[in-house]
């Protein structure tokens, strides 16, 4: 293998040559590490680089995972790795440097990748977009002057450019399939409990959140999760089933599925003409494949969801807030959080515990309806983003009153929430580009736990609509 050639392979890619001695892992890690040098002062994706540890790393003793040799980059939220900081995008975190590996982390490192340093995040994650005051806007390879999606838009950013073949990431209200759609990657967000939050994982607890990876391929997302999917020693809540390794499923048919799509908003605006033609070319090849393919919208009452989830959610971020605040040992100083952060947070600490539990209660009752709506539908199709890829500074959490981000957020992200509440696994797929060159991201949803179908699906996809050979200006 020449080096020149490193960003053309997937993960698998190039586990495959160090298997086959073509190339050592250190050699892969010096290609990625040149790679970051090179584009991040055009992208900042990458905010804290461990290049000393991941030399030793590729130099020693690595697992014989399915990625072993493979570069890889882990977001700075929620994922602790011992020696390395890890700021949730904030400056009132930003002191903070973990002791141990969290349980996650020590999974990746069993499936074999380097871990190289840390992406760029926005303040706890809270938006669609990765701009904050502490870390600095994220680009996009695609265009620098546009988003990188958020939350996870540095793990996004650094994948689409060549740097590494894939990177974790995390989704909480979007924010895998967000920064997938934005920037033409593979984002799974998987079913909730399916990669286990770990010991460490309080800020989970609601389960609206889990951790996967962003990928440019759909056979690195599919391995990884069997490397990373399974029971925990102790688990709280069952492990959704599965009946054979992802990697088994991709080689499989979808056979012929009742797939319903619809371009239903929360707020009931349409999206963007440019959207809606690409949603519709979309169902137009899945009839071609020979899938039944209906126009239907969930019909749920979204006012009602959103409403009912935000007492719990609020007060589950001030919960998290609550343990940070014991770890710095103090208060965060006016300064040193955001004015969404600061609103969020002072929400969460008006609600009583009569407030969350009814919320709790209500959105519980609400997922009911999502739910059902898969008991004759296998898969439901939308966009990812209502609207093309936006500039950087449209969605400005740092400079923009609270209330104007969460209006333009919800004008650019209104598909995404409804199945972190419910759980489901949904997927966004980079099958269409818009006229000025920037990705459209398509995202299928399924019934609960069932990966496998959206798995064989995405493989069927990406054989006859390929994305791989797409690139960005910021590229390799």
């Amino acid at each position: 293998m020449s080096i020149a050639d490193y960003s053309d392979y997937d993960g698998l890619g190039l586990a495959e040559l160090v298997a086959k001695r073509q190339v050592t892992p250190l050699e892969l890690a010096e290609a990625a590490i040149e790679r970051i040098e090179r584009h991040n002062p055009t992208l900042n994706a990458v905010v804290y680089k461990g290049y000393d540890d991941a030399r030793k790393w590729a130099a020693g003793d690595l697992p014989d995972g399915p990625f072993k040799g493979v570069p890889f980059l882990i977001k700075d939220l929620g994922m602790p790795v011992a020696g390395w900081p890890r700021s949730h995008g904030s400056r009132f975190a930003r002191n903070i440097i973990d002791a141990d590996d969290g349980g996650l982390t020590r999974r990746y490192r069993r499936a074999g990748v380097i871990p190289l340093g840390k992406t760029n995040t926005p303040e706890y994650g809270i938006t669609g977009t990765t701009e904050s005051a502490h870390l600095g806007p994220c680009r996009n390879p695609w265009n620098p002057d546009h988003i990188a999606g958020g939350s996870s838009g540095g793990a996004a950013s650094s994948v689409a450019a060549g740097i590494v073949p894939m990177a974790h990431a995390s989704d909480g209200l979007g924010s895998i399939r967000i920064p997938a759609a934005c920037c033409g990657l593979v984002g799974l967000k998987v079913t909730r409990d399916r990669n286990p939050n770990l010991p460490d994982g309080f800020d989970y607890a609601m389960g609206n959140v889990v951790d996967h990876v962003v990928t440019r391929t759909v056979r690195d997302s599919a391995a990884m999760l069997d490397a990373t999917g399974y029971a925990e020693p102790g688990a709280p809540y069952p492990q959704p089933a599965k009946d054979r390794p992802y990697v088994e499923e991709i080689t499989k048919g979808p056979g012929k599925l009742r797939i319903a799509w619809s371009s239903e908003t929360p707020s009931g605006r349409p999206i963007e003409p440019e959207i809606q033609a690409a949603l519709e070319r979309t169902a137009a090849l899945l009839k071609g494949l020979g899938h039944e393919v209906i126009e239907k919208g969930l019909g749920i009452d979204y006012r009602a969801l959103f409403a009912a989830r935000g007492p719990s959610a609020a007060a589950n971020f001030a919960a998290g807030m609550a343990r940070l605040i014991d770890q710095v040992g103090r208060e965060p100083e006016p300064d040193e959080l955001e004015p969404l952060t600061w609103a969020a947070l002072k929400a969460g600490r008006r609600q009583t515990g009569a407030d969350v539990m009814r919320s709790m209660q209500e959105i519980r009752m609400l997922n009911r309806t999502t739910l059902a709506f898969f008991e004759d539908i296998d898969v439901y199709l939308t966009p990812v983003l209502g609207t093309p890829v936006p500039k950087i500074g449209f969605i400005d959490p740092v400079n923009l009153e609270p209330k104007e981000v969460n209006r333009r957020q919800g004008r650019t992200f209104p598909f995404t929430p409804p199945f972190n509440f419910s759980g489901q696994p949904s997927l966004s797929l980079p099958l269409e580009t818009d006229a000025a060159g920037l990705p459209i991201g398509m995202m299928f949803t399924a019934r609960y736990a069932d990966e496998a179908t959206l798995f064989r699906l995405a493989a069927q996809l990406e054989k006859e609509a390929p994305w791989k050979d797409r690139r960005p200006q910021v590229w390799g």
